[in-house]
């Protein structure tokens, strides 16, 4: 029997920066993302996160916000409101440009945070109410926290950038501009893809 193919993933590192706890009720007010790197049967390959990179500021889609929320990412609020881009056209935006750099690269796309879930909450709930779809499916998402606790053989609660062998962080600021973050995170992504600890019994 012919051994069953095996699709290449296209791993995106995406980062994103809102004004509350959940989308809907509040708003995902800027996305970055930057191709980290491709695997295949073959192995993985690192891209230069600074190549292919997309960054949007949107408008908000509600009058909530929690403040301190807000202030992580220094964005303001009115200025998004009169110049941020049309969340529609900017996820319709986010999505070919994905499906581009994944048809690029002959793989399908897969969504990666550190951690992926609240990066993951926002940017699916955002792609499905103003799109209908999600270029990575249901499912296209990697967490790269618990990929290093896997590695590491390490409980996920113990899991955080400090605790993290210092060669495998990117050596760029976390700056919580969602493009910046989003660069960094790939290098973090393609770091963690090429380590093999080793462990003693």
């Amino acid at each position: 029997m012919a051994a069953r193919r095996i699709k290449p993933s296209l791993y995106i590192s995406v980062d994103i920066e809102a004004d509350g706890p959940i989308p809907g009720p509040y708003s995902m007010i800027s996305l970055g993302a930057a191709v980290a790197g491709r695997q295949d049967a073959e192995g993985y390959t690192a891209a230069d996160p600074e190549r292919d990179t997309f960054y949007r500021e949107l408008r908000p889609i509600s009058e909530e916000f929690v403040p301190e929320a807000l202030a992580v990412s220094g964005l303001d609020r009115d200025r998004l409101r009169a110049e941020g881009a049309d969340p529609a056209v900017a996820m319709r935006e986010f999505a070919a440009w994905v499906r581009e750099a994944a048809a690029g690269a002959g793989a399908q796309p897969v969504m990666c945070g550190y951690p992926a879930s609240y990066d993951w909450t926002f940017l699916y709930w955002y792609l499905i109410r103003f799109t209908g779809e999600s270029p990575f499916g249901h499912s296209g998402c990697l967490d790269m926290k618990t990929l290093y606790a896997t590695k590491a053989a390490l409980p996920l609660r113990a899991v955080a950038k400090g605790t993290m062998p210092r060669h495998l962080l990117s050596r760029r600021r976390h700056t919580h501009h969602a493009l910046d973050d989003a660069i960094e995170q790939a290098e973090l992504m393609s770091n963690l893809m090429g380590w093999s600890p080793q462990h003693t019994p």
